[in-house]
């Protein structure tokens, strides 16, 4: 499985992984993630993988993003496009749809939240995670 991307999309340029997971529901194992590759070795790994194993793969770009509010963006994105499929399926209308985040604080339920991370430091850290992977 993967986003079918236009010849000129810029998430070709962008780190892939690949998640191999259980084919079948009654398969109890933990997904594997691998990764980074780029677009052409992760389909290629994926597709052999696929090809000689019974396992599902997909193959997925990491977001590389800076800011909170990114992350946030692409969260709140994919929960309306969650909603929409759902109506389009026109599930049971008991179904609970609401994905809103509940008004409270990790630090009301004991949990330490860290600071958030600035984007020099996030950038920061994909340089040494790229130094040790080319090493």
């Amino acid at each position: 499985m993967t986003l079918e991307l236009e010849p000129d999309s810029p998430q070709h340029d962008l780190p892939w992984i690949i998640t191999f997971g259980p084919l079948n529901d009654d398969e109890d194992w933990e997904p594997v993630v691998c990764g980074p590759y780029e677009r052409p070795h992760a389909m290629a790994l994926a597709q052999h993988l696929v090809a000689d194993e019974d396992v599902m793969a997909v193959v997925e770009p990491l977001l590389p993003a800076t800011e909170l509010r990114q992350i946030r963006s692409a969260i709140e994105l994919s929960q309306q496009n969650a909603l929409e499929d759902i109506d389009e399926e026109e599930e049971d209308d008991s179904l609970d749809t609401d994905l809103a985040h509940e008004d409270h604080t990790h630090e009301e339920e004991g949990m330490h939240v860290a600071d958030e991370p600035t984007p020099d430091e996030i950038r920061a850290g994909f340089a040494r995670l790229s130094a040790r992977l080319t090493t």
